[in-house]
């Protein structure tokens, strides 16, 4: 019978197309405008996974409200460093698409982005001693100046009406505000950015595709196999450069890639539901984001929070999230997706993770056994006066931790974002989850200047960076007037507070 493959050749592939791959795509398109790009997404849709509005908290992660980013060390004191970081790299984050809506190449900041109040909550005098101590350790840093502190009953009733009804005067309670919070819907974001980039000559998108393996070639270029899931058509991809952004679909094609930095890696999935709220009277009363204290145990993913969302053009109230335990690597996946993952090179980090992190196993059955009554109880804990015919469950995304092998204690669970890189750059793999999307430029910055070493020291590129990002090689933490210069003018050009 004849060869039916399609063969196609190209720059770039993208493989998911999520927030990473949208951002990754048009930052390179940007640099070099005659660069050829494809992009392979399974589902019929962009951003559908982990990007979709429903997916995610939605929350312009700034560390201005989370507090698993300002961990409290064994002595008492208050690390800020890794809330500093995502500060920054929120920023950069901001400029991008302030640069992206100046350029009108995504329209209308409005649809995904909207100024929100960021807020910590916390009750009990040894939370309420943690949350002053966090207050202390930021507000000396620029990027948090702006960060207002109360423990006044009246003031916080003014912050959070919702949260502050029904609650004793007499009770120990403190919260954190920053008024220059964002909810950001990066499925909107994430399908405004390809629908320009597909616009642009050599860029094309083939949704319902599915990669089925990955293999390097002796010229270290990439072979990619894929199968068209509406005909069955077989098809050959060969890239210089390969990105795989499939959120929890990551880890399988890493293991199909066999590549030597992939080895070792494992994933542990954790999904998500949330509560959210029918009653438009209630809706109505919350215009925050408030965000609480994590179980011990729990996965960052985890903390609890009552959002007050944007979602489609329709306010919505939701809280959670409640975490859950599934086999599944994506919300859209197999049941098989975990027992296939694990392989001879991981099995032995996989279980070393598992015995140190029996509180977090022990957390996930709790939340799987936890009944409708169960869950309202937790809501009352941030909404005391909730009723539970106001609130529906509704089920979140997928999302799978990093489990990596490490010398010392053999295999250890992650909870940020890990990217993997081959030592000859033409591979990149985007493993984890929180803060993910909120610092996906800075991240993709990174990842360019690793994969493409010799075109991102020229002049060219060096000079486009900057106009992109303005603050580009400069800390914003130690430049106050920089700071505020930017801040000032991206929230001017994506009409925020």
């Amino acid at each position: 019978m004849p060869d039916t493959t399609i063969r196609t050749n190209s720059d770039v592939i993208l493989i998911g197309a999520g927030i990473m791959s949208a951002t990754l795509g048009l930052i390179l398109k940007e640099l070099q405008p005659d660069i050829t790009i494809e992009i392979y997404e399974r589902l019929d849709i962009a951003a559908a996974e982990s990007s979709d509005a429903w997916n995610n908290a939605g929350t312009g992660h700034s560390a201005f409200c989370e507090l698993n980013y300002t961990p409290e060390s064994q002595d008492g004191s208050i690390d800020p460093k890794k809330a500093i970081s995502i500060a920054e790299s929120f920023e950069v984050s901001r400029q991008f698409w302030a640069y992206l809506v100046q350029q009108n190449k995504v329209s209308s900041p409005e649809n995904f982005i909207k100024s929100i109040p960021h807020l910590s909550f916390v009750w009990g005098e040894k939370n309420v001693t943690y949350l002053q101590k966090r207050f202390n350790a930021l507000q000396f840093n620029p990027l948090f100046k702006e960060m207002i502190f109360s423990t006044d009953f009246n003031v916080l009733k003014q912050w959070m009406p919702l949260v502050m009804e029904g609650r004793k005067e007499s009770d120990t309670f403190a919260a954190t505000s920053m008024n220059i919070g964002t909810d950001v819907n990066f499925g909107e974001l994430t399908r405004n950015i390809f629908g320009y980039l597909t616009k642009l000559d050599g860029v094309t998108i083939h949704f319902h595709h599915e990669v089925k393996k990955l293999k390097q070639r002796e010229d270290r270029s990439w072979r990619i196999k894929i199968t068209d899931l509406a005909t069955g058509q077989k098809k050959k991809a060969y890239a210089k450069f390969v990105f795989i952004g499939a959120g929890g679909g990551s880890l399988p094609l890493l293991e199909k890639a066999n590549v030597i930095e992939g080895k070792g890696y494992g994933g542990f999935p954790v999904s998500g539901q949330w509560l959210k709220c029918i009653n438009p009277d209630v809706i109505a009363k919350h215009q925050t984001k408030v965000y609480g204290k994590a179980s011990v145990g729990a996965p960052p993913m985890s903390v609890p929070h009552i959002d007050s969302r944007m979602i489609n053009g329709e306010k919505q109230l939701l809280f959670g999230p409640f975490a859950g335990f599934s086999t599944r690597f994506l919300k859209n996946g197999s049941y098989s997706d975990l027992p296939l993952s694990i392989k001879p090179d991981n099995i032995i980090p996989m279980i070393a993770a598992g015995i140190k992190n029996i509180p977090l196993t022990k957390y996930l059955i709790e939340q799987v056994r936890q009944s409708p009554k169960d869950r309202i109880n937790a809501l009352k804990e941030y909404v005391p006066d909730a009723k539970a015919k106001d609130w529906v469950l509704e089920r979140a995304g997928q999302r799978v931790q990093v489990i990596k092998k490490d010398e010392k204690e053999g295999g250890i669970l992650e909870f940020g974002t890990e990217v993997i890189t081959t030592e000859d750059g033409s591979l990149s793999v985007l493993l984890g989850a929180s803060p993910g999307a909120s610092t996906a430029v800075s991240i993709m910055i990174d990842l360019v200047e690793r994969c493409f070493k010799d075109q991102f020291k020229t002049d060219q590129w060096q000079d486009k960076l900057k106009t992109m990002i303005p603050s580009y090689g400069n800390k914003l933490n130690d430049n106050p007037e920089l700071l505020a210069e930017i801040r000032y003018d991206t929230a001017k050009v994506l009409k925020l507070k």
